[in-house]
């Protein structure tokens, strides 16, 4: 047992030195992700990460008066969301939201199809929500989070560039989706305004900036990774026609692409992406967000299982089956502070057939946990300190006070990832620096953010 217990140890170290993240190697991480910023923004192609133009050059000032509207559409259902924003004072005054499946034939068929459901989903909702709220007549402006893979031309229209997901309507492809909606909801007289059209990152950083002015980055950090900032304008190349008056232009940057020889890859990343849908894209995504996490620690139990008998006479069928090990579930065993890690033992019967583990063996678990997780918030820091360098911000001499909004379930429900990701933030910023930097849990950015976006577009309209 000697040996069995030497030789899960050996996979553990090995784990653990080619998960390693030193200072230095984050560093360089960093320069590499300011590095591939700097290309995307020139033109397009230059870069793995696409650095997509959202055209939003005005961000919510916390003035905003009125009813808004989103429409949040990014897999199986769909919310429309309707926020009274009361200026200065109040803030949020009133919100009210509801979630429509979508039926699983519409997700098939034509965008006509599609489009009309949505419109009419929203026309009942405007119709149950407003009563004596709005008066006749008044146009409603709605921001809309298409969280599909677009070409952006304005802030209110983009071409479809593909479906992902389950979505597979071959005649929406190339075309404008804005135009799509807005069509359809004319067809049903619903009065309402397509103002802008955003994904779920630039959504998170206008409802940051909302409620704190020194938002500047907006980051996600759940089953997905992507990250948005404000870039000055007369910093992108690739930017046709006239600046923006703000001066300003919120970029999003796709950084899940991301990927650099700096990037610290195990056998088990490997194995995983050419697994995967996609391999070879979507790298830095792979190795930091939840949909993955759980999935890696599976593939090192699976490895200690067959150089050993630690996990006794265990049947692998379950440890085999992708994906079967969540997020959740190695956060659940990675906070386990029970004295004989009873949280561990329970997640390794339940979800892999896996009874009677030694206490060692449980710990053995927790630390494998540890490694696969404490890599992913501290690559996810790197990224964004690749940001704030990449606009001048957190830096030495830099006095303005920086703020990165972040939403997701990884950072909002793993303690552990976000402590992890916090403490990597200081040691790399620097103890000075990194107190102008803070970091915010920011929820709903594609629905509130899209509203507000909305907002903005139209308190910039009036003025």
């Amino acid at each position: 047992m000697v040996a069995e217990a030497e030789m899960a140890g050996r996979v553990v170290a090995e784990l653990r030195e080619a998960c390693a993240t030193p200072a230095p190697r984050l560093n360089e991480v960093a320069a590499a992700m300011e590095g591939e910023m700097t290309a995307g923004l020139r033109e397009e192609g230059r870069s793995k990460i696409k650095m997509i133009i959202s055209y939003v050059d005005n961000l919510p000032t916390g003035n905003e008066e009125g009813f808004f509207y989103a429409l949040d559409l990014g897999g199986t259902n769909f919310r429309v969301l309707r926020v009274q924003l009361a200026g200065k004072e109040k803030r949020v005054a009133k919100r009210e939201s509801k979630e429509v499946l979508i039926p699983p034939h519409l997700m098939s068929g034509s965008a006509s199809e599609l489009f009309s459901f949505i419109a009419s989903a929203v026309a009942k909702f405007v119709a149950n929500e407003e009563r004596n709220d709005m008066p006749d007549g008044k146009q409603r402006e709605l921001g809309f989070t298409f969280s599909f893979p677009v070409r952006q031309t304005s802030i209110a229209s983009g071409t479809l560039i593909k479906w992902t997901k389950a979505f597979s309507i071959q005649d929406a492809v190339g075309e404008n989706v804005v135009a799509e909606l807005q069509t359809a909801m004319e067809k049903k007289a619903v009065n309402i305004h397509v103002a802008a059209l955003i994904n779920d990152t630039v959504g998170t950083l206008a409802a940051g900036r909302y409620n704190d002015e020194d938002v500047v980055v907006g980051v996600i950090l759940g089953t997905g990774s992507n990250a948005a900032y404000v870039e000055e304008a007369s910093a992108i190349p690739k930017l046709e026609g006239e600046l923006p008056k703000s001066g300003n232009m919120v970029i999003n940057t796709e950084w899940g692409n991301f990927s650099s020889s700096c990037l610290p890859i195990t056998e088990y990343d490997q194995a995983l992406d050419e697994e995967s849908l996609n391999p070879g894209e979507q790298i830095f995504e792979k190795l930091i967000s939840g949909m993955y996490l759980g999935e890696i620690v599976r593939r090192v139990l699976l490895k200690i299982a067959l150089l050993s008998t630690l996990f006794g006479n265990v049947n692998h069928t379950k440890l085999k089956t992708r994906f079967i090990l969540r997020t959740p579930d190695i956060s659940a065993m990675h906070h386990d502070e029970t004295p004989d890690l009873s949280f561990v033992a329970e997640k390794l019967a339940d979800n892999l057939k896996i009874r009677d583990t030694s206490l060692e063996t449980r710990k053995m678990v927790v630390e494998i946990c540890d490694i696969v997780t404490s890599r992913s918030a501290r690559l996810a820091a790197a990224g964004i300190v690749g940001i704030l360098r990449k606009i001048g911000r957190g830096v030495p001499g830099d006095e303005r006070r920086s703020v990165v909004a972040i939403d997701g379930g990884l950072f909002e429900h793993y303690t552990e990832f976000r402590q992890c990701l916090e403490s990597t933030l200081v040691e790399l910023l620097g103890e000075e620096a990194s107190r102008s930097v803070a970091v915010k849990l920011t929820k709903d950015g594609s629905g509130l953010g899209a509203a507000l976006i909305a907002a903005a577009a139209h308190s910039q309209y009036q003025h």
